[in-house]
């Protein structure tokens, strides 16, 4: 089994879009593997995209959620606050096959849809993660993700399982359970100071490292500090995705060059000091993947549910308006999003 989150302290950086794309093509390319989807971000972007993208009328995850019981991430969570340490006999209630309500999505690929009612159980989740009984009671409930990982991977057989979590950019409890259940991190950001920011954010939620003011007054009630306590597994970063870049002649613009440069720098400062949370032993640099911008491609592709890799140039019909995808900007984008997908 391996394990992928999709976060960023900030949103907006194009995230959810990333993991459909990574997960449609990694299921395209490895058809003898199971991917699957965790949509743990209550907007539930990506499971809108992979159930078929924007549908005014009765859209799919209107079905799925009204199931009984919720056929959601929020439904399995919603189960394991009824049995907060056991593992639920059958997680199968609260897997989708996209492909039943979207036929351009790979046979190969199911989903553990995202439900806005993730934000109602926070509170409670930490509740019970409080519990003085039994003793570890907020590992039990911080693995609460993972446990869903290790039974997908067992439903999967001899089969390789391969496991993408999209993230709300929250340091909510859900997105904890998130990072928890995940062996690697991508960090998508965008070329602008508050996605550095962000980043900084990161290591301080995540890892306890932080870049500017001492944080170490919080040490009691810090997420890293008492992962670490209590032996919990955090993931490594393994990919940095620059995100919608602005070309010239092919390469990243002067701007939105310098504003990467300074999040590299950041980032190698701290590289330099904990190089266990990188997963490269390498510059973070080499780790960098840069997306050119195309809106087009990413709209048509996120309305219509359709795969970024196969999507065609020429016009298309979106809500009665015709887009237009030329063919050199969406040879260059596939490019950009297969060099990505290569890296996992």
């Amino acid at each position: 089994m391996k394990a992928y989150a999709l976060w960023n302290n900030k949103g907006g950086v194009g995230k959810s879009f990333l993991c459909f794309v990574a997960a449609c093509q990694y299921a395209e390319t490895f058809p003898d593997a199971d991917v699957y989807v965790i949509d743990l971000c209550p907007q539930a972007n990506v499971s809108e995209t992979l159930l078929g993208g924007y549908q005014p009328t009765s859209p799919p995850i209107r079905e799925i959620t009204a199931k009984t019981p919720r056929a959601t991430i929020a439904g399995y969570l919603e189960a394991r606050l009824n049995s907060p340490f056991q593992m639920i006999d059958s997680i199968e209630p609260f897997i989708t096959h996209p492909r039943d309500y979207n036929v351009k999505i790979p046979e190969n690929l199911y989903l553990s849809c995202g439900d806005s009612l993730l934000e109602l159980l926070s509170e409670a989740i930490r509740q019970t993660s409080q519990l003085t009984i039994p003793f570890n009671a907020w590992r039990q409930v911080i693995e609460w993700v993972r446990d869903l990982c290790e039974s997908l991977s067992a439903r999967s057989g001899d089969r390789d399982a391969v496991i993408f979590i999209d993230c709300n950019p929250s340091f909510a409890i859900y997105t904890q359970q998130a990072l928890v259940a995940a062996d690697n991190l991508v960090v998508p950001f965008t070329a602008d100071d508050s996605s550095r920011r962000a980043i900084e954010n990161v290591m301080a939620l995540l890892y306890g490292v932080s870049t500017g003011e001492d944080i170490t007054q919080y040490a009691r009630i810090n997420f890293s500090q008492r992962a670490i306590s209590e032996g919990i597994h955090t993931p490594r970063l393994h990919t940095f995705v620059s995100n919608r870049v602005t070309t010239y002649k092919k390469a990243p613009s002067k701007a939105f060059q310098a504003v990467r440069n300074s999040i590299e720098a950041t980032l190698n400062g701290i590289h330099k000091k904990h190089r266990t949370y990188f997963v490269s032993s390498k510059s973070p640099g080499e780790s960098f993947v840069d997306v050119p911008d195309y809106h087009s491609a990413c709209i048509v592709s996120a309305v219509t549910g359709t795969p970024v890799h196969s999507l065609k140039a020429g016009p298309h019909m979106v809500n009665g308006e015709r887009i237009q995808i030329n063919l050199d900007p969406l040879k260059s984008y596939k490019t950009a999003l297969s060099e990505f997908v290569e890296r996992l």
